[in-house]
């Protein structure tokens, strides 16, 4: 357990590290295609540091209303805020606020920049079809990643994904606006630049480089989030009942959505399990470890 965590822990701040050393190649690329680069990476460590700064206070909210999640009632909820508050007893966490969302399809995330503000929200159909053991081990799943922070990272990434992703965007269409119509000796010597065209191929695969390292961080944290869940609740048996109804029932989470799905505790999305020719790449992206092998984890414990 312990070697696991340190592990996710080295990868965590590799990847992080990559992700910054990604957006200032992406901002220099930028200001290189468009004639100045030091003006591109400036710029674009400015966008990525408002973006960071803005989704650290914000985060939960934002999650929560693209979600449609609604607070949960302590009276007619009032297993769940049991489950919850025993749990973080157990774990010496302070109580998240608690919401539901009305959803036919099993599933939950946490979210939150830090355990003291902190949220959890889980769908109707995990409330209706999970018993009582298996709620709580989906719920210990939820709050394990709320005391390794992997809220915090999570939120991070997505939003260096975003960052790159915009800064990636307004350099392609600038350069469209004043391709062939401005004959500027700027242009002119950017043209026949070798590096242009470099900078030009990075501004194109960077998204796609960045989309993978995210999907990669979340499908570290989801297995560590498993065994610290088994460690909170001291019954695996629990968790991975509860993971074979999820893996059992088909329906798509239609409350989530490309930006959210790293945060549920199933890939919420559908699509995710297409095989043949490209199945391997397909994987690159996969937001989740397949729940096979999270589950045959689970029961070597």
């Amino acid at each position: 357990m312990n070697d696991l965590i340190a592990s996710n822990k080295r990868r965590t701040v590799f990847l992080i590290f990559s992700f910054v050393v990604i957006l200032v190649a992406v901002g220099s690329a930028a200001g290189l295609v468009l004639g100045n680069p030091v003006i591109g990476t400036v710029f674009a460590l400015i966008i990525s540091s408002v973006m960071s700064v803005t989704s650290y206070w914000k985060s939960d909210v934002i999650a929560l209303a693209v979600s449609r999640a609604k607070p949960a009632d302590e009276i007619e909820y009032k297993r769940l805020h049991n489950l919850v508050e025993g749990l973080c007893i157990a774990g010496g966490l302070p109580k998240p606020r608690i919401y539901v969302i009305d959803d036919p399809a099993p599933n939950a995330f946490a979210t939150g920049r830090n355990p003291k503000n902190a949220a959890v929200a889980v769908t109707s159909g995990l409330l209706e079809k999970l018993d009582r053991v298996e709620l709580e081990g989906v719920l210990a799943h939820e709050l394990s990643h709320i005391r390794n922070y992997d809220i915090l990272v999570s939120t991070l990434a997505v939003t260096l994904v975003g960052t790159i992703a915009l800064l990636t965007d307004i350099a392609i269409r600038m350069m469209w606006w004043n391709g062939g119509r401005v004959s500027r000796g700027n242009d002119r010597r950017n043209s026949s630049n070798p590096l242009a065209f470099v900078g030009f191929a990075l501004l194109i695969i960077a998204p796609v480089i960045a989309r993978i390292m995210q999907a990669s961080i979340s499908r570290r944290r989801e297995t560590l989030a498993d065994v610290s869940a088994c460690q909170l609740t001291r019954y695996p048996p629990g968790l991975i009942s509860a993971l074979e109804k999820l893996q059992a029932d088909s329906t798509v989470t239609h409350s989530a959505s490309m930006a959210t799905a790293h945060m549920w505790i199933e890939q919420p999305l559908s699509g995710v399990n297409d095989a043949g020719r490209l199945a391997g790449f397909h994987k690159l992206f996969n937001t989740h470890p397949p729940l096979s092998e999270r589950i045959a984890l689970l029961r070597e414990m």
